[in-house]
């Protein structure tokens, strides 16, 4: 919201219908209503706010409906709605009119209905989603059908799929001719800092030739430390304030689009950070300094909520990385809220920025089992129909998070099957691609533990090496001594590469409260155990310039005799009570810095 923009938070009690056969007629159900609704509430997750299985298990298409008053105030405006996600496809219907559909289920996305509503007046506002997963979609999956006609959603990824209008809807409105764009990049040293931009503006706007005017504004003191004209420039910023990690440290680049006649016709204010991002050898470095990267693989999961966004729920996230000592996370595995992200841009939070696609691996399912499917890389599985909708969520995540300066790089892909003699083939075209969106940052992806140094065919693509590794769990489970032994011998090889390494996975299935005098598995004491064996080979190599545990909470998975109520590996429970492992990654984390290299959060309470 700004002086010429308005939003009106669509959020709260809707009506919803399950379709049960995938057949109701949306001609009918977005002009009349829908068929023996309940409510629902948005944003969340459908499959946990209902009692029966066979709503939580459906597969297919999911029915949203409400009224929607346009303020009488909007009148000669344009009109959006604004998603936040749908997940997987979404469909919209204003007074039975279809304005559009989207298909990807973590990105924002907005249609403009100008011409659907008016000012004053209600609407019936109807949204289908749909939870299928094919192989065209960003992770991909496989519908089934059972003997008896039920239909079952396969897929590869071990997170549960949930479903659902995960995050806030919202009727925007904004002046006809307005900014639609804006991407910002920046330059410093010790007593200047450039600022260069790019504006587009809508299409009226360019042909009425309006003016643009840019302030750059400290968002800490309110004040404009710099002024600028146009839509392709730059501005110079004295002794700037550096966006840090642990600290933050924000302005905003506020523009205003005027009319030939004096009149303000839009303004728009862009959050950015002045700060660098640089590998050099086997260093990490965010303003020309090495950074070390400490913290957690996430996931947006919690009781109830699934993967809806909760603001409160996310706050208390926040707090607990703080309080454990976090510098840094992954947004394991897909884009997270527009909300999540601000809140890191806001604290210095640093993030490895990752895309939806996980379970490119037909060699395994979750990382835990062989999927018993054939090949990865093969017409059917991941082929060029997944590689366009890779490129789009690649497109979709950049053009999104690109002036974040929390993002110190983007994470194309999860464990996909890199050891395949094909994976080249169909990742070389996307690293080209998001360094084309984005020459300013890194690029990496997740290996997976069976695509070993001399077997894998695509990390000389990729700026540093991401290692998911579980030794000591998934293989020679239970013997830490020979793990790390492994652990140690696999790490030199990856270190001959001459770049930097993080570990954004590592990790063992712990059950809250399971305690042993034994080296048993599962047991809080083992988890411990574990995590100390990783710190003795990371701290080995000063090749390793981070470690990001798996996971910060336990989350849900789909059911199976490898995942009983989800997987247990987090430092915390779902409802987020400490386990024993999240104690001691607080003490290696905070109270013995000098074990570790790179900058300390200053957020951090003295914990000693």
């Amino acid at each position: 919201m700004t002086a010429t923009r308005d939003s009106r938070s669509l959020d709260g009690i809707w009506h919803f219908a399950v379709d049960w056969n995938n057949d109701l007629d949306p001609a009918e159900l977005t002009t009349s209503g829908l068929p023996h609704p309940v409510e629902i509430a948005v944003p969340a997750s459908v499959n946990d706010q209902f009692a029966d299985s066979e709503t939580r298990d459906h597969v297919g298409y999911w029915w949203y409906q409400r009224r929607v008053r346009v303020p009488k105030t909007w009148k000669d405006q344009e009109t959006a709605l604004h998603f936040g996600s749908a997940t997987h496809h979404a469909a919209v219907w204003i007074n039975g009119k279809h304005v559009g559909s989207f298909k990807g289920g973590y990105l924002p996305f907005e249609f403009d209905v100008t011409d659907h509503v008016t000012a004053g007046e209600e609407f019936l506002l109807t949204v289908r989603v749909d939870n299928r997963l094919d192989n065209s979609c960003i992770p991909p999956g496989e519908v089934k059908v059972l003997p008896d006609g039920r239909r079952v959603q396969g897929y590869l990824h071990d997170l549960y799929n949930y479903t659902g209008l995960h995050r806030s809807v919202n009727l925007v409105t904004r002046s006809p001719r307005h900014v639609d764009d804006v991407t910002i990049s920046t330059t410093h040293d010790e007593n200047s800092a450039t600022v260069n931009w790019r504006i587009e503006l809508s299409e009226p706007a360019v042909a009425a030739g309006d003016e643009i005017r840019v302030s750059i504004v400290d968002q800490h003191t309110g004040e404009a430390v710099a002024e600028g004209r146009g839509a392709d420039s730059s501005v110079v910023i004295d002794n700037p304030v550096v966006w840090t990690p642990g600290v933050g440290g924000l302005y905003d680049l506020v523009i205003t689009v005027v009319s030939n006649d004096g009149e303000v016709l839009d303004e728009y204010a862009q959050h950015f950070g002045v700060r660098t991002v640089e590998i050099r050898g086997t260093d990490f470095l965010i303003n020309g300094e090495p950074f070390y990267f400490t913290g957690f693989g996430m996931h947006e999961d919690h009781n109830t909520l699934g993967k809806g966004h909760s603001n409160p729920h996310m706050v208390q996230d926040f707090e607990l990385l703080n309080w454990i000592g976090a510098n840094s996370l992954r947004t394991s595995h897909y884009p997270y809220s527009e909300e999540f992200m601000d809140y890191c841009d806001r604290n210095g939070i640093v993030v490895l920025d990752e895309t939806p696609a996980v379970g490119l691996n037909w060699s395994m399912a979750g990382g835990i089992l062989d999927s018993d499917g054939g090949e990865t890389f093969e017409d059917g599985h991941v082929d060029a129909s997944t590689q366009a909708q890779h490129r789009r969520e690649i497109e979709g995540l950049i053009s999104r998070d690109k002036n974040r300066p929390a993002v110190v790089m983007w994470v194309i892909a999860n464990e996909p099957d890199s050891a395949a003699d094909r994976a080249r083939g169909y990742f070389e075209p996307l690293v080209d691609l998001t360094r084309d969106c984005d020459p300013s940052r890194p690029v990496g992806y997740a290996n997976v533990m069976f695509a070993p140094p001399h077997e894998d065919k695509i990390n000389d693509l990729f700026d540093a090496i991401l290692l998911n590794r579980y030794f000591g769990w998934y293989l020679m489970s239970g013997d830490l001594t020979t793990a790390e032994h492994a652990m140690r011998a696999e790490l030199d090889e990856w270190a001959g590469n001459g770049k930097p390494v993080i570990y954004t996975e590592f990790g063992a299935d712990t059950v809250a409260g399971l305690h042993s005098v034994y080296d048993t598995a599962f047991t809080e004491d083992f988890q411990v155990a574990y995590l100390e064996m990783c710190a003795r080979v990371f701290d080995s190599s000063e090749a390793v310039v981070g470690e990001q545990m798996w996971n910060f909470a336990d989350f849900q998975t789909k059911f199976g005799y490898a995942r009983v109520d989800g997987n247990k590996k987090g430092a915390f429970t779902r409802d987020r009570r400490p386990k024993a492992a999240a104690r001691y990654l607080q003490k290696r984390w905070t109270t013995k810095p000098e074990a570790l290299r790179g900058q300390r959060n200053p957020r951090l309470r003295d914990h000693t």
